[in-house]
């Protein structure tokens, strides 16, 4: 009887065990069970958030879930990069970033988390020229005379950023070390703060991406001076090179990375998801809206271009830092 009861027994557990295991099968194929969440690491009203903002509401069509956007600015980017650095790998929590935060910051300081080790990248969604921005009503009406006025009276033109070595910092950086200028720099938390600084004539001068840029400029709220890129995309403003700002700055690129240890299978629906935007109209027309390009790529695409931002960042880092 006793030797019934364990073979019964283990026959039962061992079901049991089957059981078990089809159903995290079954729940593994089924990802997303629930809604995803978006970290971007800045502030309202930025590029990130008005982009995010699109995104978010075309990818459930994919995905078959919604994508909640959760804006988490502080120190620079890296509260909310290290919110999702923490997080379970398991595809239900994102960062919406860019490469300055991503790639650059860990040449400049200490920080609570690895870059390189702690995120895989999903997709980048795009990549956007920077430009030089005043007020409508500001008296600096071409680059030269913003140039002029910043010689005249070293480091007494404010100019609002994003946050330290982040998306505007930096290309104001090399644009001051570039025309031996010096503007006081003055942080906030997200392209969005900065702009609203501006506005409110907190700053004489800001930088803007075209998605935060396009109804401030429709109503002459701001006026754009020098834009990034071999080709000016606003009529009669000239570019970074032909004021005398030489070589790669004033590009950002946005990408989506998961914490690292996110199931390949998971990275693979994620992949599929964002890589479908790329398709679908609506999105297109709605990103053409906000004056942005689409330019997807997929995760191991952009892994190698993270690497060679990497070393680049390190030789300008250095670079600027010993000026």
């Amino acid at each position: 009887m006793f030797s019934f009861s364990r073979r019964k027994a283990a026959t039962v557990l061992a079901a049991a065990g089957f059981a078990v295991a089809a159903s995290f099968t079954a729940a593994q194929a089924e990802y997303p069970e629930k809604p995803i969440t978006m970290v971007i690491p800045l502030g309202a009203g930025g590029s990130h958030d008005l982009n995010a903002r699109v995104i978010t509401s075309i990818i459930p069509t994919y995905l078959e879930q919604a994508m909640i956007v959760r804006l988490t600015p502080g120190a620079g980017g890296q509260k909310g990069t290290q919110e999702v650095a923490n997080a379970e790998a398991d595809g239900y929590t994102l960062l919406f970033t860019h490469n300055y935060i991503d790639m650059l910051q860990q040449h400049v300081e200490t920080l609570p988390y690895n870059p390189n080790e702690d995120f895989i990248p999903i997709a980048r969604i795009n990549y956007a020229p920077i430009a030089v921005v005043v007020r409508g009503d500001s008296p600096y009406m071409t680059m030269d005379d913003l140039i002029a006025a910043s010689k005249a009276d070293p480091g007494g033109i404010q100019m609002a950023h994003s946050g330290n070595w982040g998306a505007l910092f930096v290309p104001a950086a090399q644009m001051m070390n570039a025309l031996d200028i010096q503007w006081n720099l003055v942080p906030y938390q997200g392209g969005g703060p900065a702009m609203q600084a501006l506005l409110a004539g907190d700053a004489d001068v800001t930088m803007g991406f075209p998605s935060t840029l396009s109804g401030q400029l429709d109503s002459g709220a701001v006026r754009v001076l020098a834009t990034a890129g071999q080709e000016s995309i606003y009529d009669d403003v000239p570019t970074f090179g032909e004021i005398g700002v030489e070589g790669d700055v004033g590009f950002m690129h946005r990408v989506v990375l998961a914490p690292a240890g996110t199931p390949d299978d998971v990275v693979a629906t994620l992949t599929a998801a964002f890589q479908a935007l790329a398709e679908d109209r609506t999105f297109t027309r709605m990103m053409g809206r906000l004056g942005e390009t689409i330019e997807i790529i997929d995760g191991p695409a952009y892994q190698a271009m993270r690497i060679e931002q990497n070393g680049n960042y390190e030789v300008l880092v250095n670079e600027l830092t010993s000026q």
